[in-house]
């Protein structure tokens, strides 16, 4: 078995890597509140979405969607930064057992967001801001979330952020842990960099609905753009200007029916 996992450990990982982001869309869809979709696991996680007064077991399917949704979202995100980790396997640096520990280092800091992220949204529902769905019903609260998400794309946090996971190669050279505990160590780091780059993007879903697999889809694109050393750079201060435009836009709408 150690001959196999370590001639085959690569491909064995990106197949388990892929089928668990898969995996994880196919678990969103499920949840989606349409004819086909609108069934079985999905039906009673959106019904027990729809009353968050139910208390804990609200709160566990508002846990679990999270970290779907982080998974299917921030997972794909994270392929460049994987495929230079591997690249480092002709030193002997890293293998597939080592980076299942990268992945999971970098996929705990997510569930800790994703933790967060459902005691907001209950929050918010028990106070009536987002509905059942986890979409806002207060222009001004999503005149809020545009304005701190548009806001945050020209601060120097994120600017930080970002210029590490645009370049994961001098990452490594300069935060470098050998063996299954290292890569657990980097990748707890790596995650603190990407929850640094993406949170406000993610909060987003409050204005887009949670679950919403268009906004999903657009949030997971533009993320990826703007991790990417050339395409990001013209990507994410315009999406700042846009953000920001549609908080002027919105809060000037809930002024008009104040």
């Amino acid at each position: 078995m150690s001959a196999i996992l370590t001639r085959y450990g690569t491909g064995l990982f990106w197949l388990g890597f892929f089928a668990f982001v898969l995996a994880a869309w196919l678990a969103i869809y499920q949840m989606q509140p349409g004819e086909l979709a609108f069934q079985g696991f999905g039906r009673d996680l959106l019904l027990s979405l729809s009353a968050p007064h139910t208390g804990s077991a609200g709160f566990g399917g508002l846990f679990l969607m999270w970290a779907l949704m982080s998974a299917a979202m921030m997972a794909p995100t994270f392929v460049p930064t994987l495929r230079t980790y591997f690249n480092l396997t002709h030193t002997e640096a890293a293998t597939g057992l080592t980076a299942v520990g990268l992945v999971a280092g970098y996929g705990a800091v997510w569930l800790v967001f994703s933790l967060l992220a459902a005691v907001a949204q209950l929050t918010l529902a028990r106070i009536a801001l987002v509905d059942g769905l986890g979409q806002s019903q207060s222009l001004w609260l999503t005149a809020g979330l545009l304005a701190v998400a548009g806001g945050y794309q020209f601060s120097a946090l994120k600017e930080a952020c970002l210029n590490q996971c645009r370049t994961p190669l001098m990452f490594f050279m300069g935060h470098w842990k050998p063996g299954g505990m290292g890569a657990i160590q980097m990748g707890l780091r790596l995650g603190a960099l990407c929850l640094g780059c993406c949170w406000a993007l993610m909060t987003l879903g409050f204005v887009g609905g949670v679950m919403n697999l268009v906004w999903m889809g657009i949030a997971t694109l533009l993320m990826a753009l703007e991790k990417l050393p050339e395409i990001g750079r013209i990507v994410t201060r315009p999406l700042g200007i846009v953000l920001l435009a549609g908080a002027v836009f919105t809060a000037l709408a809930a002024l008009e029916y104040s």
